[in-house]
């Protein structure tokens, strides 16, 4: 059995926004990496995520070495997909509380992950990452040109 399927050719940055812009819209988990501001031990874990289109809206339980590593350093970074098709988004970080955010926000993010962090137990954090900088690629072929953001605007 043959794996030489051909690679498509590197995508445009257009194309390579978009694809990530679909991308933050349709996808519902996303890995975030933090560190502890003291030791710097990381922490990487899956979360539950709604793009507003400016920012990643995900929750995690309040007492978690990730909601306190966010609340610390207030970065945070991200990343979705394969490892060939690949959107890592690095971000700042505020900390909010569902009251903070509304109802609104908060069933528009229990709709799209069919996850509601204010109907358990545990206190939630919720966190909002603006993205400052984002890359996306596939294959080698797309490491040049693969930052699509930066110092939070998209390029063109």
């Amino acid at each position: 059995m043959s794996t030489d399927a051909p690679t498509p050719p590197p995508r445009p940055l257009e194309q390579r926004i978009a694809d990530t812009r679909r991308r933050l819209d349709g996808d519902v988990d996303v890995w975030v990496a933090s560190a502890d501001p003291t030791s710097g031990t990381p922490y990487l874990v899956p979360l539950s995520f709604l793009w507003d289109g400016a920012r990643v809206l995900i929750s995690t339980p309040a007492a978690s070495p990730t909601a306190r590593n966010l609340t610390a350093t207030r970065q945070a970074r991200l990343g979705l997909g394969l490892t060939r098709d690949v959107v890592l988004v690095e971000g700042t970080v505020t900390a909010h509380t569902a009251a903070e955010l509304g109802d609104a926000t908060c069933d528009a993010f229990a709709a799209k992950t069919g996850f509601d962090p204010r109907e358990l137990r545990t206190e939630y954090g919720w966190f909002r990452v603006t993205p400052r900088r984002v890359q996306a690629w596939r294959e080698a072929d797309e490491l040049t040109g693969r930052e699509l953001m930066r110092d939070g605007a998209w390029l063109r």
